[in-house]
């Protein structure tokens, strides 16, 4: 499951790096994080897809996110069971009102029961 989410997690880190550093023209002396090849870039995208240059950010961005929702829910669907069971847990351990007044009653530091 961990390298599931790594290799999930790498790209979107490499490309969002990649599009921040050259949209700002960060470039470190590399050509690859020139503001230059950014554009050159989103235009051949653009051209290639027919839409504007523009909207491509947007649009990896919306990916981006479908992605991540797909990918949290094949993890949960995997992990169903657990998650179910910290529900219950996490329903059985909520304080009520009157075991709170006895908690109270008890003194700090003293079993409430």
């Amino acid at each position: 499951m961990r390298s599931l989410l790594a290799f999930w997690a790498a790209p979107l880190i490499l490309f969002w790096g990649w599009y921040f550093l050259s949209l700002n023209d960060i470039n470190f002396g590399y050509v690859m994080l020139s503001r230059q090849l950014h554009d050159l870039a989103f235009q051949l995208y653009g051209q290639v897809l027919g839409v504007d240059p523009a909207i491509i950010p947007g649009m990896v961005a919306r990916a981006c996110v479908f992605d991540s929702f797909l990918l949290l829910g094949l993890v949960a669907f995997r992990r169903r069971r657990q998650i179910a069971e910290w529900i219950r847990r996490r329903r059985e351990g909520a304080v009520s009102p009157d075991r709170l007044g006895r908690a109270t009653e008890a003194g700090p530091g003293l079993p409430a029961e």
